[in-house]
């Protein structure tokens, strides 16, 4: 069995950060220790939630404890999301680097979760820039959407050829694999009704295409499942693009099943055997 420490936010109801991502990174088999940034009553699209930020301190001090019971050893990856605060990126380094010391393998996905003021996603200060001038030095895999990318980018991204142009400076920084996800308007296709992603590596870039559903009001949490999903994939043996295709694949069955249930939360768990065995089987295409 693989073990992932997921560190990333909680909410009490709903599907977002670490309730998005767990359930079904074990449902693919994969034991996730999950470490919580906050802890909110729901997400912050809500508009008003309560709950607080967790004590930078306490990261490292679970790094520690897990250490003193020699389990860091057995830590596959570490996963990070939603953080509530810029010092947090310090504390995330810090458990990689003492990780990296009983598993030089391990593998770090960050998830660059950043401000975004069309979806009302509150980020603290300084996270933004944090983010762009520690993580990206050291992170394995970054699942940026098309905002993250753009925060992520020296240049404006307009159009495909600025995508793919932004994902190969991320490469060239030192990242392995990077997924961007829904290029909506400067996808390839560029077609309101399908839901486009990518995924580069230094073998090169794949897209795929699957239907968009449209929903009154876009659930949350999305990202942290593909990210989640897409290392579950990847730990559990398959290929970069066998790991794409499958994590599309299941995430299209939970899309299709929260639209069906007319909601605005995720519906992991009803759509729980579409993780474990999905009815869709899109493919994708290398285009450079």
């Amino acid at each position: 069995m693989k073990n992932v420490l997921s560190i990333q936010s909680h909410v009490v109801y709903g599907f977002a950060g670490n309730k998005s991502a767990t359930f079904p990174m074990q449902l693919l088999g994969i034991d996730v220790w999950a470490l919580n940034t906050v802890q909110f009553s729901n997400h912050t699209q809500y508009g008003k939630w309560t709950g607080m930020v967790i004590p930078q301190e306490q990261i490292r001090e679970v790094i520690s404890g897990l250490d003193d019971i020699e389990k860091l050893q057995q830590c596959d990856a570490l996963l990070s999301g939603y953080l509530g605060s810029a010092e947090q990126v310090d504390q995330i380094l810090y458990a990689l680097q003492q990780i990296k010391k009983r598993n030089p393998n391990v593998l770090y996905l960050c998830d660059p979760v950043m401000p975004n003021a069309e979806k009302v996603c509150v980020v603290a200060n300084g996270v933004r820039e944090a983010l762009i001038e520690k993580a990206i030095p050291v992170a394995d895999i970054m699942t940026p959407n098309l905002s993250e990318l753009r925060e992520l980018s020296d240049f404006p991204i307009n159009s495909f050829d600025d995508v793919l142009q932004a994902v190969r400076a991320l490469l060239a920084k030192g990242v392995k694999k990077v997924l961007v996800k829904h290029l909506g308007k400067v996808g390839k296709i560029n077609d309101p009704d399908t839901f486009e992603i990518i995924m580069a590596t230094p073998q090169g870039i794949w897209h795929l295409s699957r239907p968009l559903y449209r929903f009154d009001f876009e659930p949350v949490g999305v990202g942290d499942l593909i990210a989640g999903t897409f290392l579950a994939n990847l730990l559990n043996g398959k290929s970069d693009v066998e790991a794409f295709e499958a994590m599309n694949n299941e995430v299209t069955g939970v899309m299709k099943t929260t639209f069906d249930l007319n909601s605005y939360e995720l519906q992991t768990i009803a759509a729980r055997f579409e993780i474990l065995n999905p009815s869709s089987n899109y493919k994708a295409e290398k285009i450079a």
